[in-house]
């Protein structure tokens, strides 16, 4: 670093060359100039400001910087230009090209992801693609905090309203910037975060927080990028009102460049003043008074954007000052030392005439696309999903209609150039202005016609879109809404654009009064999604489904889609401490549910269980219900059964997360959830609630659905909720009450199993409690004895038993039946099945394979309701069934589907023991029709 006292190099003696390093200009036009030509040949101009308006693309770009820097080296000058863009992603981008620059997420969307890994990551590689262009000064990081977040034009440029975080993305991103070895530039202190306007361009946005107030907050990220070595510094030009502090424009405030700046936060980087071209200090003051004003205030160099008089008026005035003793040479000396030292860093003369360019940008392309996806996909936060609409495909049929209205919006300026020449385009022009269509940032209207196809491009039902402007809702909005079936609103600073606050909520207010067709009141699902400030619907509950990208680029909408689709997992979360305040809740995560598909699924099923098996929960002694079973084990392919199974997968790998199985058996209208399990290593993610959503909602839309059941006893693997180890029982049981299951009224069931059957012999008390039974007992099998029996199982109106005897009667040379019949009248009073390892049933049955090809079932025994001796019945009905299976060589016996609700003592004293414990849970089918649509 060049010392105070030490002498500098002859060559800046020349008083012209000396001023030139102290302003920074910037010009229209995508090529040289003249009158850029002539400020950095006659005037010695040291920096310039490029701005959306000069840059067509990356290679247009690097020929650009080039032939500024050769002009400046054949001019003789001893330093090469410092040349800087505003690149701070989202919606402020200077340099945009589809094919070599890469978009990100704005500050506010990278402070969502929660990662200040990343936001290094995203600064490394923005200044890698504007460095390969010869560029080496970057306006960035944004340390502006929003102490003021609902009312601000700083909006998503902002990490959030908590100084911590805003300071920790900040200084990340200034990392990242500098070790690619741009030099960087904080703006805008003392922070933007809180202005009032007053309503006038005349008048100078007002900071109205005391020093005490800032030094708490907004000055709190400033102070860590400086002393973290920040390059240099933008002062505003707004004014501050206070007890004790009355500033007119802070850039030309020796106060606060001098005093807050550098003494009291020690900064000693270069201090660059706000554009001086800026309408209400131009008018009130005047450029060669606010230039001389602004070097004696502590800034080192003066910016004015683009008027070729303007800023030859500025270069004379500080001149003026000069020759008028207003402003010293030791003062201008100052400012140079800062200046080259900020330059040495930076740039050298070998450096920006070789810029690595296009080749270097190909190279880098790859690795930043996937970068920006994936910072885009981690930056979309779901704030609340009260009715679990998402993903869409739960609320919107294939054939229906999806109804997108979107706001007409302008692009945000990348700076304050390109701002004023936005203002100057022509309404309602077809073609945008050859500066905005490179810019990173389309029209409103394009990017929102482009979202349309996005979603159209998913689906095969039509998308409908129109967008709405400050004229409200209009009758051909309200037809839209009454004809599609689902709606999606995009708003964009709607606390600044308040028709758009206005028409949303009109616009939900006309979906809660939507009725389905049976004339029940049935909300009309709607997402409101904000696509810039995520503030709009934050602390709107009545918002049922809110999402926030941040950005309106394309790249943030593809993520949106994805969400919207279920193909991506929303981990985003609000930044700063909006959600720590207010205390939202954080939506649970919506997973793309799919259909089970045998082919494509089943190895990957097989892969899940074995995950699940060796990874659950109970005690080790404690076999898991799946430790024999398969993806065959749930695939029933039975006429009376309505099967439909689910799915959520990792389409690029095929694995599969999460596994749910349902059946509708219609002899008795019950639709019952068969399984539901999760890879142990992806649990409270919401994978099962996700599952779980799509199998009520498909179960729902069975034609003669009465009611539901957790558990099946065919296939038999889950019986209920397991409940064999304490604390997963208590867990499971409040997991399934919380998504609308009454698990108070569940009935205990269980598996038994009796071991060495060879050793077996009938408990003494069971064989004299037979001999008074009141029945007799038979063996049949085969289909000629279908009729009584199934008349007597339909005393029980468990599901699955029907399919469970029609099995066994379909199969006599493995199955059979076990009878008590009353001897008056042979009525029968009692059944069970028995059935082998053979049998087409053990299919059905994994845990039956836990024991061999030597073991045997006994399954779903119904006694009659009103029979005497209920206990004396079953006992004897399981013993006839041990005695035949031993008769058969068979070594155990499995013991399937028996209520444990007092049963339980009598088989122990038989020799079973608990296998496998469940809660079988049922409901009618209206307790689900009456809840939120899902």
């Amino acid at each position: 670093m060049v010392g105070k006292e030490e002498r500098m190099d002859p060559v800046w003696d020349d008083l012209d060359r000396t001023l030139g390093q102290l302003f920074m200009m910037g010009f229209d036009g995508t090529s040289v100039t003249p009158q850029i030509r002539t400020l950095i040949q006659q005037h010695h101009l040291g920096s310039i400001l490029l701005t959306a308006k000069n840059l067509k693309s990356a290679e247009d770009t690097t020929k650009l910087v080039y032939e500024l820097q050769k002009c400046a080296y054949d001019a003789g000058h001893p330093v090469p230009l410092a040349i800087g863009v505003d690149q701070e992603n989202g919606g402020v981008n200077s340099l945009f090209d589809e094919i070599y620059i890469r978009q990100y997420p704005s500050a506010m969307g990278v402070a969502a992801t929660g990662s200040s890994e990343l936001a290094y990551e995203v600064a490394k590689a923005t200044a890698q693609e504007i460095s390969s262009c010869g560029i080496n000064w970057i306006f960035g990081p944004c340390l502006d905090v929003l102490t003021n977040s609902r009312n601000q034009l700083m909006g998503v440029r902002s990490a959030g309203d908590d100084p911590q975080e805003v300071s920790s993305y900040g200084v990340a991103s200034m990392k990242g910037y500098k070790d690619v070895g741009l030099a960087t530039l904080g703006k805008h202190f003392p922070s933007y975060g809180n202005l009032e306007f007053l309503g006038s361009s005349l008048d100078v946005p007002l900071i109205t927080e005391s020093l005490e107030q800032l030094s708490l907050s907004a000055l709190i990220p400033f102070r860590n990028a400086i002393a973290q070595g920040l390059d240099s510094m933008m002062v505003g030009g707004c004014a501050m009102s206070s007890a004790g502090l009355n500033v007119m424009h802070a850039c030309l405030s020796d106060q606060v460049v001098d005093g807050l700046l550098r003494t009291d936060l020690k900064f000693n980087g270069v201090v660059v003043s706000e554009c001086l071209e800026m309408e209400a200090l131009s008018h009130n003051i005047g450029v060669e008074g606010g230039t001389v004003m602004a070097v004696n205030a502590g800034c080192d160099m003066v910016l004015l954007c683009r008027s070729f008089s303007v800023q030859q008026e500025a270069i004379a005035g500080l001149k003026l000052g000069i020759e008028n003793s207003m402003i010293s040479k030791a003062r201008i000396k100052q400012s140079l030392r800062r200046v080259l030292n900020m330059k040495a860093k930076c740039t050298s003369w070998e450096k920006a005439l070789n810029p690595p360019g296009i080749g270097y940008l190909s190279t880098l392309q790859p690795s930043h696309t996937a970068l920006s996806t994936r910072a885009y996909n981690s930056s979309i936060t779901v704030v609340r999903d009260k009715n679990r609409l998402l993903p869409l495909s739960n609320v919107v049929e294939a054939e229906e209609e999806l109804l997108l209205l979107t706001p007409l919006v302008k692009p945000l300026a990348a700076s304050a150039a390109s701002r004023a020449l936005s203002e100057t385009l022509v309404a309602g022009s077809p073609e945008p202005a050859s500066w905005e269509r490179s810019s990173s940032v389309m029209s409103g209207e394009r990017v929102f016609r482009e979202l349309g196809r996005s979603l159209a491009r998913q689906r095969s039902g039509r998308i409908l879109h129109t967008s709405y402007t400050a004229n409200g809702v209009r009758p051909i909005h309200e037809n839209l809404i009454n004809r599609a079936s689902a709606i999606i609103i995009l708003t964009a600073d709607a606390n600044r654009n308040l028709y758009q606050h206005g028409f949303t909520k009109h616009v939900a207010m006309i979906c809660n009064m939507q009725y389905s067709t049976g004339g029940e009141k049935r909300e009309k699902p709607l997402v409101v999604v904000a696509v810039s400030s995520p503030y709009d619907f934050a602390m709107d509950p009545t918002i049922g489904t809110y999402i926030c990208t941040y950005d309106f680029t394309e790249t943030a909408l593809n993520s949106l889609v994805k969400v919207l689709y279920g193909e991506l997992n929303p981990t985003g979360a609000l930044p700063g401490t909006i959600s720590k305040s207010q205390k939202l809740n954080q939506s649970k995560h919506h997973w793309l549910v799919e259909a089970f598909n045998e082919e494509r699924d089943s190895h990957a099923l097989d892969n899940l269980i074995k995950t699940v098996v060796e990874g659950h929960g109970g005690p080790p002694n404690q076999r898991s219900e799946l430790s024999s079973a398969t993806s065959n084990s749930f695939l029933l392919q039975n006429p009376d059964v309505i099967e439909a199974h689910f799915v959520v997968r990792n389409s690029s790998t095929q694995a599969l997360y999460g596994f749910c199985s349902t059946y509708f058996f219609t002899s008795t209208g019950t639709g019952a959830i068969g399984s539901l399990f999760v890879d142990p290593g992806r649990r409270k993610l919401s994978i099962g609630h996700s599952l779980h959503n799509r199998a009520i909602r498909t179960l729902l839309q069975r034609d003669g659905i009465k009611r539901f059941q957790l558990g099946t006893r065919i296939p038999n693997i889950f019986l209920g909720i397991p409940s064999g180890h304490s604390a997963e029982r208590k867990r499971l049981r409040t997991w399934f009450a919380n998504l609308g299951w009454n698990t108070a009224l569940s009935r205990p069931v269980c598996s038994m199993v009796a071991r060495n059957l060879r050793e077996w012999a009938a408990p003494d008390s069971v064989a004299k409690s037979l001999k008074s039974a009141p029945a007799d007992f038979d063996l049949v099998y085969g289909w000629e004895y279908s009729g009584p029996i199934l008349d007597h199982i339909k005393t029980n109106n468990r599901q699955g038993l029907a399919e469970v005897y029609k099995l066994a009667l379909t199969d006599p040379t493995a199955c059979s039946i076990i009878r008590a019949k009353r001897p008056e009248d042979d009525a029968i009073v009692g059944t069970v099945v028995l059935y082998y390892a053979h049998s087409r049933l053990a299919e059905y049955v994994p845990a039956l394979r836990d024991f061999g090809d030597s073991a045997g079932g006994i399954s779903s025994p119904v006694i009659f309701p009103g029979a005497a001796e209920y206990s004396t019945l079953m006992q004897g009905l399981i013993m006839l069934g041990i005695k035949q299976l031993r008769s058969q060589g068979c070594n155990a016996c499995l013991l399937d589907i028996v209520d444990s609700d007092g049963n339980d003592d009598g088989l122990s004293a038989m020799g079973f023991e608990p296998m496998h414990t469940f809660e079988e849970v049922s409901c009618d089918a209206a307790t689900w029709t009456m809840v939120p649509p899902l």
